[in-house]
C-alpha cells in the first residue's frame, strides 16, 4: 500500500472485450483492462493522486493483467482479495461511438468478495468511492453497501451507480440499495440517463434532483454528455460547465474518468472532507467540474477507457 494513498476506490475490475477489425472483414475482440471503478482508480493514479483499490482479483491471466495495469498507473492493491475464481468479462458492442455491454460474471472473483474479506481502511484514506456493476449483483453489492455504511462517518463518500439496466435482476431491490447508500454519501454522480432510470415517474429534472438531495448528499453531479455537467448543491446553488469540444472516438470510461477528475481536483484543493464539500464555493465547484470535463474529454478522444496522465494536461 502506498503511504500517500488518499482515496480508496471500491468495486469491479474486469476485462472489456473490445471489438476490433484485425483485417478487412475479419473481426475479433481485444481484452482491455476495465470496469467502472477500476477506470476511476486508474485515472486517479495517472493524475498523481495516491489511490488504493479494493476488489476481488483473480489469480488467472486476466487477473494478473488487471493487477499489472493498476501498478503501471500507480494504484496500490494491498487491500484486494485474491482468489482462483475467474475474472469478469464484459463484451462491448459499439454503435455510433456509444457502448453497450454483455457481462459474464457468475462466481467471479470480484462478484464473490465478502465483507470479512475487507481489511481495515488505512488511516491515510480521506475519501472512499463506490460505484459500477458491483452495486447491482450479489453478494458483492451487499459487501460494498455494508462497507459504505461502516466507513461513512469517518470519510468523504462519493457514489456513481453507473446504472446498467441489463445487469439488474430486481430493479426495486437495486433502487432501494442505491438510495440507502446515497444517505451515506457526500457526493453523488448520475448521468441524465441514470436519473431517468432511477426515477422514471419523476415529472422533471428538478423533481429528480430534489429527490436525490433529500436523501442526504451535499453535492449531486449530473452529467449530460455533450451538453456538459451541473453540480446541484444541498443549499440550493447550481454550478454548470460546458463540455470540452473534441472528436469523440468512443465513450467507454468517460464518466469514470470524470469522477476521477472531480476527486483529483478536490484533493488538490484540500476539500476531501465531509465538512469541506458542504461549504465548497462556486468557484471551487466550477474548477472541479471544469477539470473533470477536461480529463473526460481526453478519454473519449481515444479508443477504449484510456484516462490521461497528469503530464498530458
Amino acid at each position: 500500500m502506498s503511504d500517500q494513498a488518499r482515496i480508496l476506490c471500491c468495486g469491479e475490475a474486469l476485462i472489456d472485450m473490445i471489438p476490433a477489425e484485425i483485417e478487412p472483414g475479419v473481426h475479433a475482440f481485444q481484452p482491455c483492462s476495465g470496469g467502472a471503478v477500476f477506470n476511476t482508480a486508474v485515472a486517479l493514479g495517472r493524475l498523481g493522486v495516491g489511490t488504493e483499490f479494493l476488489t476481488g482479483l483473480s489469480s488467472d491471466m486476466f487477473g494478473q493483467q488487471l493487477q499489472d495495469f493498476l501498478a503501471e498507473s500507480g494504484v496500490a492493491t494491498s487491500l484486494c482479495k485474491r482468489s482462483d475464481r475467474p475474472t469478469t468479462l464484459a463484451f462491448v458492442k459499439l454503435e455510433n461511438g456509444h457502448a453497450s455491454y454483455f457481462f459474464y460474471d457468475e462466481n467471479s472473483a470480484g462478484r464473490m468478495i465478502a465483507l470479512e474479506d475487507v481489511g481495515e481502511v488505512p488511516d491515510t484514506i480521506e475519501a472512499v468511492f463506490f460505484g459500477g456493476i458491483s452495486l447491482a449483483v450479489e453478494p458483492c453489492a451487499r459487501t460494498y453497501e455494508a462497507l459504505c455504511a461502516r466507513e461513512a462517518a469517518g470519510h468523504l463518500v462519493m457514489i456513481d451507480p453507473n446504472v446498467r439496466p441489463g445487469f439488474i435482476a430486481d430493479a426495486d431491490v437495486y433502487r432501494t440499495r442505491i438510495n440507502g447508500m446515497f444517505a451515506h454519501a457526500d457526493i453523488v454522480k448520475l448521468s441524465d440517463e441514470d436519473l431517468n432510470w432511477m426515477m422514471p415517474d419523476a415529472a422533471s429534472l428538478d423533481e429528480q434532483v430534489k429527490a436525490v438531495l433529500a436523501t442526504g448528499p451535499a453535492i449531486l453531479l449530473v452529467t449530460k454528455g455533450a451538453e456538459g455537467a451541473t453540480a446541484y448543491l444541498a443549499d440550493g446553488r447550481e454550478v454548470s460547465v460546458v463540455s470540452e469540444r473534441v472528436e469523440v472516438v468512443d465513450t467507454v470510461g468517460a464518466g469514470d474518468t470524470f469522477n476521477a477528475g472531480i476527486l483529483a481536483k478536490l484533493a488538490e484543493l484540500n476539500l476531501l472532507s465531509k465538512d469541506a464539500v458542504r461549504t465548497i464555493s462556486d468557484d471551487q465547484m466550477r474548477e472541479a467540474l471544469g477539470f473533470a470535463s477536461k480529463v473526460a474529454a481526453i478519454n473519449v478522444s481515444r479508443k477504449g477507457a484510456n484516462p490521461p496522465w497528469r503530464k498530458e494536461l
